[in-house]
């Protein structure tokens, strides 16, 4: 693939991370950002629609995760780091989401943190930070 063309790709797959983010709060119901704005330690936890809250969840999930997988692809073009990414994505979400609904059950008794963590994992690309290095590094190791 073009240099120029690569470059123009991951512009725009970032950008579309960064239009998922400033819109999260219009497309996603998430009634935990404000909850854990605020003074989360002293205030009694929202009404929560856990389904809602699980399917909108998934939701911001599949669209960061198949923004991640495009980066992936458009850098390193080797379809078995995005096969890896794409598994990896998948089982990390039925891992996190169970954790989080089980925490959030109790009403976060256990602490305020691993829930706020996992949510964070779970809504935010982070992941990609984490595949990116992992994949050079392995595109380095194989010259």
């Amino acid at each position: 693939m073009n240099k120029y063309i690569k470059i123009f790709l991951i512009l725009v797959l970032v950008s579309l991370l960064f239009l998922v983010r400033s819109f999260s709060a219009e497309l996603f119901y998430d009634p935990l950002i404000e909850y854990f704005k605020n003074d989360y330690l002293y205030t009694k936890m929202p009404e929560i629609d856990l389904w809602l809250l699980m399917i909108d969840m998934l939701y911001r999930f599949v669209i960061n995760s198949l923004i991640t997988v495009g980066i992936i692809w458009v850098l390193f073009e080797r379809i078995d780091y995005v096969k890896f990414s794409g598994f990896f994505l998948m089982a990390s979400f039925m891992f996190l989401i169970i954790v989080f609904v089980l925490l959030l059950r109790d009403q976060f008794e256990t602490g305020y943190l691993l829930p706020f963590y996992i949510r964070r994992f779970i809504i935010h690309p982070l992941f990609l930070l984490i595949l990116l290095p992992a994949f050079y590094f392995q595109k380095l190791s194989n010259r």
